[in-house]
């Protein structure tokens, strides 16, 4: 860019297709793996392509922007890619209700919101554009399902699932909020279908000890995922069926309570219970009416308590007293074993059901110091000391714990076990427009594809996709009745993976997409994604599902290393008049009209300064306006310093205030590069940036020396402005006279020589007025500065003829004359 070019107010339209263009032309953001080069990997999850971007995509991709140009000034090799996930029930829905195929309406959106993207300068390597609706992308999918179901780690059953009604399709436990679907809000209902699951149960241990090496995570994200996998141990206890040789078995963490079991409560799916069916019909009208219900914790936490009992019993492994069986409907067959022991007196939902159906209550464990606990208003919850325990009784919690393990072992009717509440993965979705599955059914059994036809291509149309369909359901249903021969009918499977499926290895491609394998070696020099940014509506699904399939990936080794995202960023929601922006609420703001009238380094910089990146942000058009009119003077204070260059300087120089300029342009240098490093904190980073400028904008010393620092400071505002507002930065450095363009250069280091200040300036108020400032040396005490205040004729003048009654002073900052 020619300087000449650039003398004309700030016109962000011109100024930013310009910086884009030059961009495109030196391909700056092609990313190539260098081996003795530093990498920094930076991603933001990839948005889903609903045909326009929110402010809250705005504000995810800025924050990753801002922080991938910064490592690219400290001489890193940074990977920024960008992608589409693009397939899931909202594109099919959306596209029949506007009368169009999924995708059309997929690869429309897909083009609207990549120049949307592209509009706001992000430092993407668009040559890694990955849209997963693309066979070139879910073949290596489908491949890597066949891996995966050839070692059993992907199977097929009946099971019970969560069906919703509304968009037609099975929904994962983590997808149904409140008991309702997560996109269509309708009630979930209860069905029996057949299913495909990942084992997510085989590696459920090495998912929780390696939370504990993701030290870059925030905390709250870290609990979140440590309670979904759940991991607790405790006993497997039997009890023996009353009259028969099996038993039932329950899990416990407190094995201190056993002796204080009153009855057990059994699911009703639990096998017995099916059984007991037969010939109990008011057990049997009670399972049907169960399963009418919807059986996710949530909802089954909110649903009113019920049971039937069963006139069953079993016997007490310990006491060999006899303990009624119960059907409840709160127990779930998918956790544990579907069976529980009860123990109203030490766990409040025992107590609430005991108390409806007027069972027992046995208390056994007392608080340890204080007076007994009421048993008749509450259950006692906590640890404490063994009372009618039998050879248990005077034994803390833990030690009759123990104690009671150790009996149970040895009388073969216990052991001590590690049990997750995380289960198996159902991955397979009855709607049209996701991955097909690479399965064939013939007579009964499911077979995979041959890798040589891959990839299995998605139907053209839904209708063609739901008469395969209807061909499947016949078939499978005939299994079992059709002559077995050499023509066999055979039809693929038209169930398609869950979206999940697709975002879970999205960020291995980006670093080694190939066209002859799932992954390149090259992901050994990108992986793992150093900084991962998204929001934290994901922080159990998707970064569970992406852990689990980078372990997996891992041992049939397609890649290196235990987990794929070694610091995470959860950014805040953007919120207008306190609510989240959305459709719904009307509130939403255009990103292009904002574009159109104040440029992209505006909307940039103003969702990076109104608030932390991990708090929610607040909509301002006043704090729009507010960077705007600061881009504008920045603007403006260049060129006017351009101009001033044409004339000679003045021979004598203001030492005192060069100076202080010089170490305040190396203190912000200081903190900026601590904000943008290590703490991520941008509000901050722009702040320090703005303090500069004010300060530039107050230096009045025209003289060589002058010029050269107010150069060195102008310099260095356009290089740390540079990663959050890139496009005003290439033009105003060009401007000052530099032949390399800004992207290219390194980010400034602090003087340490320059940040211990020999002089600073004093901000001189009268009666609280600020009137002037004047430089000092660092350190001057009261009487130094007030000397010097009164020597300044002007300063003097707000002084005199006034008695001084009372001097305030901040050191090293302002000093203020109370007068009479």
């Amino acid at each position: 860019m020619h300087r000449e070019q650039t003398h004309h107010p700030y016109q962000p339209p011109e100024i930013e297709r310009q910086a884009q263009a030059f961009w495109r032309q030196h391909d700056s953001f092609r990313a190539h793996p260098h081996p003795q080069r530093e990498k920094f990997y930076c991603l933001s999850m990839f948005p889903y392509p609903s045909g326009q971007l929110h402010m809250g995509h705005v504000r995810n991709y800025t924050i990753g922007d801002a922080i991938s140009r910064y490592q690219r000034m400290l001489g890193k090799n940074v990977l920024q890619p960008m992608g589409w996930d693009a397939f899931g029930l909202p594109a099919e829905n959306a596209a029949i209700a506007h009368g169009e195929s999924p995708a059309d309406w997929t690869y429309a959106n897909i083009k609207t919101m990549r120049q949307q993207l592209q509009r706001l300068g992000f430092a993407y390597d668009w040559s890694r554009e990955i849209t997963t609706c693309q066979s070139d992308y879910y073949r290596w999918e489908q491949w890597f399902f066949i891996q995966l179901f050839n070692q059993g780690l992907i199977y097929r059953k009946n099971a019970w699932v969560n069906w919703d009604p509304v968009d037609q399709t099975v929904l994962a436990n983590e997808q149904v909020i409140d008991g309702k679907g997560w996109r269509s809000g309708a009630p979930v209902e209860r069905r029996k279908v057949p299913q495909w699951f990942l084992k997510t149960t085989h590696y459920a241990e090495e998912l929780c000890s390696d939370i504990d090496k993701l030290h870059g995570w925030p905390p709250q994200v870290i609990k979140m995922q440590k309670a979904w996998i759940g991991r607790s141990t405790g006993v497997d206890i039997q009890f023996q069926l009353s009259g028969q040789e099996r038993c039932l078995t329950v899990f416990t963490t407190r094995p201190d309570t056993l002796m204080g079991v009153t009855y057990l409560a059994l699911s009703p799916e639990h096998p017995f219970i099916v059984e007991l069916c037969d010939t109990h019909q008011q057990l049997k009208n009670f399972v049907e009416a169960y399963k009418k219900h919807p059986t996710m914790e949530a909802a089954m936490a909110q649903q009113e308590k019920l049971g039937l009992d069963t006139g069953q019993y079993c016997i007490h492994p310990l006491s060999h007293q006899p303990v009624p069986v119960w059907c409840a409907n709160f127990v779930v067959m998918e956790y544990g074993s579907g069976a529980v022991m009860s123990v109203p007196a030490h766990d409040q939902r025992d107590w609430l059901f005991a108390r409806r159906y007027e069972l027992p209550l046995q208390p056994v464990v007392y608080p340890q110091h204080g007076d007994d606990h009421d048993f008749q208003q509450a259950a006692y919850t906590q640890a404490g000391v063994l009372r009618n325990a039998g050879p248990y009784s005077g034994m803390s919690s833990r030690a009759g714990g123990e104690a009671i393990a150790r009996a149970l072992e040895t009388n073969g009717a216990g052991q001590r076990v590690t049990h997750y509440r995380l289960r198996d993965w159902s991955i397979s979705r009855q709607r049209y427009w996701g991955c097909p599955i690479p399965m064939m059914r013939q007579h009964g059994h499911d077979l995979p594809m041959a890798e040589a036809d891959l990839p299995r291509v998605l139907a053209a149309d839904m209708q063609a996709w739901k008469k395969d369909k209807q061909a499947q359901a016949a078939q499978r249903s005939d299994d079992h009745n059709q002559p077995r021969g050499r023509h066999e009918t055979v039809h693929f499977e038209t169930d398609t993976l869950d979206t999940f499926f697709e975002s879970s290895w999205y960020y291995a491609r980006f670093a080694g997409a190939c066209n002859k394998a799932m992954l390149s070696k090259e992901v050994d020099y990108w992986l793992p994604v150093d900084q991962y940014i998204g929001g934290i509506e994901h922080a159990v699904l998707h970064l569970l599902y992406a852990r689990l399939f980078h372990k997996i990936m891992r041992d049939l080794g397609l890649l290196k290393g235990d987990e794929p995202f070694m610091r995470l960023l959860a950014q805040g929601m953007v919120l207008k008049d306190g609510h989240k922006m959305s459709k719904s609420r009307h509130n939403t703001v255009n990103p292009d009209d904002l574009i159109k009238r104040y440029g992209a380094d505006t909307i940039r910089l103003f969702v990076l300064f109104a608030a932390p990146p991990e708090q929610c942000l607040e909509w301002s058009d006043g704090g729009v306006e507010g960077a705007f009119r600061f881009l504008k003077r920045l603007w403006k204070t260049v060129f006017d310093f351009c101009r001033q260059q044409q004339s000679k300087p003045h021979h004598s120089t203001d030492q005192a205030q060069c100076r202080a300029l010089h170490h305040e342009i190396h203190t912000t240098i200081a903190k900026v590069s601590d904000d943008l490093g290590r703490r991520y904190t941008f509000n901050t980073a722009i702040a320090a940036i703005m303090k500069l400028m004010n300060s530039i904008g107050r230096f009045r010393d025209d003289s060589q020396a002058g010029r050269d620092v107010l150069r060195q400071g102008l310099s260095a505002v356009v290089l740390m402005l540079s990663p959050m507002a890139p496009h005003i930065s290439h033009a105003l450095w060009f401007a000052l006279g530099h032949q390399r363009a800004v992207i290219d250069c390194q980010w400034p280091v602090a003087d340490a020589q320059a940040l211990h200040a020999d002089s600073c300036e004093i901000v001189v108020q009268v009666n609280g007025k600020l009137r002037g400032r004047l430089s000092m040396p660092s350190g001057s005490t009261q009487p130094a500065i007030k000397e010097a205040v009164l020597a300044d004729q002007r300063l003097a003048s707000f002084i005199r003829p006034h008695t001084i009654r009372k001097l305030i002073l901040v050191p090293d900052r302002l000093i203020n004359f109370v007068l009479d």
